[in-house]
């Protein structure tokens, strides 16, 4: 098949074919319809992480069934899907029900898996839902990781209706997802970012309001304050939160290290919360969600081939929402 393929991490992406794995008895192949990019599409350029080689990244992917293993029973050829970026073994998910992101076996389709910058992706059935009816193709491969990140966040942190929610670096798909979500779940929702134009966009979003990220203090005080910026916007963050709030953090795409006051962390009874990725109830709820209408924050669509311009424009940190790739009807 073609694809854009990795063969050495750190390195760089290259266009071409590459022999399609085996299809496991569980598994289903899909023709890719579209599929958008990630920040975990650079990071395994720069060998953080490292994965296995050659690989195809990926990890958001909209298609059309075109076999399924002799196994599956609930997947049919011609059914037209989205794959669950969040892979768990069986019995994680049985033990470990809704927390099997947190499970041992745990893995990010795109990362340890191949992807679908290519004709085709491969995904265990279990990992494979219907397309939710009335979006775009483009729209359903631009919720999957984002928006299912975003939820689990804003359930980890126990955000309720009425409260405030500060989504820092507005501008990724993450945090385009928790501004569209937070807003479902009843909160006030108010932005920081760098840019002018992407303040303005958020408020027509529906954030009540926007801030400058650079600002050494943001006029807001927040129940809940969800951070993907890491130490470029740490203390501000911290510095946001009510008596009694709670930071969650997924990312850190300024570096891997921020300080902490720790007078302030239990004088202010604040809570600090890691979350990564969602669970397969979790993708469930998600995709319920899409189909019922939650707005989705599509930057680009742009072909294929264009991948590494696409790259480039998140590299520089220019969306506002997710960047879609259109594959080549028919490929």
């Amino acid at each position: 098949m073609d694809a854009w393929i990795l063969d050495e991490s750190p390195g760089e992406y290259r266009w071409g074919q590459i022999d399609l794995p085996p299809l496991g008895d569980g598994d289903v192949r899909i023709r890719v319809v579209a599929s958008a990019l990630n920040h975990m599409d650079l990071w395994v350029m720069r060998g953080a992480p490292r994965p296995p080689r050659p690989h195809v990244p990926g990890c958001d992917v909209a298609g059309v069934v075109t076999e399924v293993g002799s196994a599956v029973i609930n997947t049919s050829i011609g059914d037209e899907v989205v794959i669950n970026p969040g892979v768990s073994p069986v019995e994680e998910i049985i033990a470990w029900g809704n927390n099997s992101p947190m499970a041992p076996g745990f893995q990010i389709y795109g990362e340890h898996t191949w992807g679908g910058h290519a004709t085709y992706a491969q995904a265990p059935a279990r990992n494979v839902v219907s397309r939710p009816a009335g979006r775009t193709w483009a729209e359903c491969a631009a919720y999957p990781l984002a928006y299912l990140t975003a939820y689990r966040m804003l359930k980890r942190a126990r955000l309720a209706p009425g409260e405030t929610a500060l989504v820092v670096g507005i501008g990724s798909g993450v945090s385009c997802a928790a501004l569209a979500i937070a807003r479902h779940m009843g909160a006030e929702v108010v932005v920081t970012s760098r840019s002018e134009n992407k303040r303005v966009e958020a408020l027509g979003m529906g954030a009540r309001a926007a801030y400058d990220s650079a600002a050494d203090k943001w006029p807001v005080q927040a129940d809940v304050v969800v951070e993907s910026v890491g130490p470029a916007t740490w203390q501000q963050s911290v510095r946001s939160l009510k008596p009694g709030g709670r930071l969650v953090v997924c990312g850190s795409t300024s570096g891997p290290t921020a300080e902490i006051s720790m007078s302030r962390l239990f004088f202010k009874q604040h809570e600090i919360i890691g979350s990564t990725m969602g669970s397969y109830q979790e993708f469930a709820e998600v995709t319920r969600l899409i189909g019922a209408g939650l707005a989705v924050t599509i930057d680009q669509t742009v072909p294929l081939a264009e991948y590494r311009a696409a790259l480039h424009r998140l590299e520089t940190g220019q969306q506002l929402g997710k960047i879609v790739l259109t594959h080549p009807e028919g490929a």
